[in-house]
């Protein structure tokens, strides 16, 4: 395991969210001084779970406003730091202008964040949450990848503004980090690209796009079946080690794909069965892509090229280099989505 040295400070940014959560609570429980920056420190409601982490570990958080499309902003958070591990950015799907609320904030953001790196003395290393979005748009992508498997050599083709406006923003965003990464010395860039994360989360009023999906499989949106919709997920407090490992190993270097699991949506319904199984209406059995294919775009806005592409298709990455390079290992699916639930019946999320 990695030794993290605790004399300089790193900066998180996007403090409050679901994966920097974590990620803020593994450096101040190995002491390390944490700036937290946030759009309003002053908002305690999105605040108040890192303070109490903080008043037990023997870390120090600090915070500090700043923003993503204010150019300048995280100068000051970043003063003195050493590292910066760059969180933020928005992950939804349900967006009216994708340009201004996804693909804006995280391409100008991220280039506000590392150009300011670049300025800022002291900064050794800079550790961007990318996503294996920008490796792919849709499951049907692994089959063209080499061997069928999506690796840290592929990157994303196939989104776009107008499909998977998402996945397109985390592409973009990605690529300007490393353009502006290549043309400095100061900071060394290294990126990790996880799939979809799942485990409980650090507030009680997680934002993450994972949730409304697991909200799903306890609501009875999916009591007569989910779809098998590939995909790849990774438990929270794995990625935020991942992090932890990228920031501080000398070698850790490039991109690397953070996923414990090649999967899909059924499956991890079926995960909860055992548990919840007697008091839940979990998936059990496949929606048949035909019905998905059908009533996808009427009752989900769910287009029929994404059905297409991604229910009935399996996904397939290769997570070899996040355990040769930053020595990872991976919950248990079942593990992490038991939690996650359990979290949700205690915030009374299916209304139980």
């Amino acid at each position: 395991m990695t030794t993290f040295p605790t004399d300089e400070p790193v900066l998180v940014t996007g403090a409050t969210g679901y994966v920097a959560g974590w990620l803020v609570k593994e450096l101040l429980d190995a002491g390390i001084t944490v700036h937290a920056a946030v759009r309003d420190p002053g908002d305690t409601r999105k605040t108040a779970h890192l303070q109490e982490i903080a008043a037990t570990s023997p870390g120090t958080l600090r915070f500090f406003k700043a923003d993503l499309l204010n150019e300048g902003s995280y100068a000051e958070a970043m003063a003195g730091c050493a590292i910066v591990f760059h969180t933020a950015s928005p992950f939804t799907t349900s967006v009216r202008d994708p340009q201004r609320e996804l693909v804006d904030p995280a391409v100008k953001g991220t280039g506000n964040v590392l150009e300011t790196a670049a300025r800022t003395p002291g900064v050794k290393r800079v550790v961007v949450t990318s996503s294996c979005a920008a490796i792919y748009t849709d499951a049907i992508d692994c089959s063209k990848a080499p061997g069928g498997v999506l690796t840290e050599d592929v990157w994303n083709t196939s989104a776009s503004l107008d499909y998977q406006p998402y996945s397109y923003s985390k592409t973009l965003a990605e690529q300007e980090a490393w353009k502006i990464a290549e043309a400095q010395d100061r900071f060394k860039l290294v990126t990790v690209n996880p799939s979809l994360v799942i485990g409980p989360a650090l507030n009680d009023r997680p934002t993450s796009e994972s949730f409304n999906i697991v909200r799903q499989m306890g609501d009875g949106t999916m009591k007569r079946g989910a779809p098998k919709l590939g995909l790849g997920v990774v438990d929270v407090r794995d990625l935020a080690r991942a992090h932890m490992e990228a920031g501080f190993r000398e070698d850790a270097d490039g991109r690397h794909i953070i996923s414990g699991h090649n999967t899909n949506i059924l499956e991890l319904g079926k995960a909860l069965i055992e548990k919840y199984g007697d008091r839940y209406p979990v998936p059990r059995q496949s929606l048949p892509k035909w019905i998905v294919w059908l009533v996808g775009p009427i009752v989900g806005d769910i287009s029929r090229k994404f059905v297409a592409n991604n229910v009935d298709v399996k996904w397939r990455a290769d997570n070899t280099k996040s355990k040769r390079a930053l020595g990872m290992t991976y919950r248990p699916m079942k593990t992490s989505m038991e939690e996650m639930f359990q979290q949700m019946i205690d915030a009374g999320a299916f209304g139980k």
